[in-house]
């Protein structure tokens, strides 16, 4: 794994742009002089280092799918800090398999050692478009007789087409309270891929969903009945809002994507269970939901809220580290993980965005920041396979 620099393409805004990445201006608080997708730099990988990935997030996925059975099995719902009145639901959910269809793993890895998570984005994953679309054309322009980590639309496509879903057009649901567009290309995206799998599709917005009582199902502006829902809105909002009962009552009847299940997952106390689980596992770092124990007198320590995102919320404590972030999240909880400072590659820190298309490792998204913490002030960075 190394870092490369290289020039980038002649009217290259307009070309992300073109492929959908249109919010590349706004992903960004403004003022920063680095732009949200920088290609002229990129990370370079070995054939043989990307095969070893592979079957490391995929282990971590089955990990965090045994996790979520230990949860269900062992009533742990609350140390998730998930709300009594679903955890029935969830664990229906579970128990019937509802089908999933991607997540992204975030890990630290510096190319010398196994890969360590970081978090698991297992309900509204984003970075989808520039890590399937985006960098992919940018290999074929900049590096045509290389290869890229990423089967990922491809892979998309297969689920889609292997999903049994009821009659009617698969809805794709986003937010007007998404500012700077990110999510509705997402989810436009998602629904490009699912039109590609031969399916029927509809977009509506998450507010315009309405409720029809006398029938007991969710309908959209043309009072179509929505009997499948594909969504980048946390399961952890919809379970908190005024038509979280009929949400909840509906999960038989409709089909939801992500599943409800996936809050077991989308969900920072997972990183404690499955250290509790797979105590030492070499893809973990060690986890507390009591507090740091040992971390605090030893390397240090990350506390994360359970549900925030963006690394809003967070304060390290280590040697020679005190950091704190702003945000309101918290409430629900924290989780204690060991810092582990992400590697320094030319005074940039990466992130490596691992994507699971169901149950298997589809490609790879690098996000890039100067500091100790990845927010919204890091760029996105494309990558190749050489040699």
């Amino acid at each position: 794994m190394r870092r490369q620099t290289s020039a980038p393409r002649e009217d290259w805004a307009a070309i992300i742009e073109s492929q959908g990445l249109a919010y590349h201006r706004s992903a960004h608080p403004e003022g920063l002089t680095r732009p949200y997708w920088d290609e002229g730099v990129h990370y370079v990988f070995t054939l043989d280092e990307v095969l070893r990935l592979e079957d490391q997030v995929e282990e971590l996925h089955r990990m965090c799918l045994a996790a979520a059975d230990h949860v269900v099995t062992h009533d742990r719902y609350a140390d998730l800090g998930i709300p009594p009145h679903c955890r029935t639901a969830v664990a229906e959910s579970w128990r019937r398999r509802d089908p999933h269809l991607f997540g992204r793993f975030d890990l630290r890895y510096d190319g010398t050692g196994p890969a360590k998570l970081l978090e698991y984005n297992a309900d509204t994953p984003t970075s989808l478009v520039e890590s399937s679309v985006v960098q992919w054309f940018w290999l074929k322009d900049a590096h045509p007789g290389d290869d890229q980590w990423n089967s990922i639309h491809e892979r998309l496509i297969d689920r889609w087409k292997s999903l049994t879903l009821q009659t009617g057009p698969v809805h794709f649901g986003w937010t007007s309270a998404d500012e700077t567009g990110e999510e509705a290309m997402t989810v436009g995206y998602l629904q490009e891929t699912a039109e590609q799998a031969g399916l029927t599709t509809a977009a509506v917005a998450m507010e315009d969903i309405g409720w029809d009582a006398l029938n007991r199902r969710f309908v959209d502006m043309e009072h179509r009945v929505i009997r499948t829902l594909c969504k980048l809105y946390p399961w952890e909002w919809l379970v908190a809002e005024p038509f979280a009962p009929q949400a909840l009552a509906q999960q038989v009847s409709m089909t939801w994507i992500e599943p409800l299940w996936k809050m077991l997952l989308s969900n920072k106390a997972l990183l404690a269970i499955l250290w509790e689980l797979f105590p030492g596992h070499p893809n973990l770092l060690p986890a507390y939901l009591d507090g740091p124990r040992e971390l605090a007198a030893g390397p240090g320590y990350v506390r994360k809220p359970l549900l925030g995102r963006e690394g809003a919320s967070m304060r390290i404590s280590a040697p020679g580290v005190e950091l704190e972030t702003g945000g309101d999240y918290g409430a629900e909880g924290f989780v204690h993980q060991e810092f582990r400072p992400l590697p320094d590659f030319d005074g940039w820190r990466p992130v490596l965005g691992a994507w699971v298309v169901e149950d298997e490792a589809a490609g790879l998204g690098i996000r890039e920041t100067s500091g100790l913490v990845t927010d919204d002030t890091s760029s996105f960075v494309p990558h190749r396979i050489h040699g």
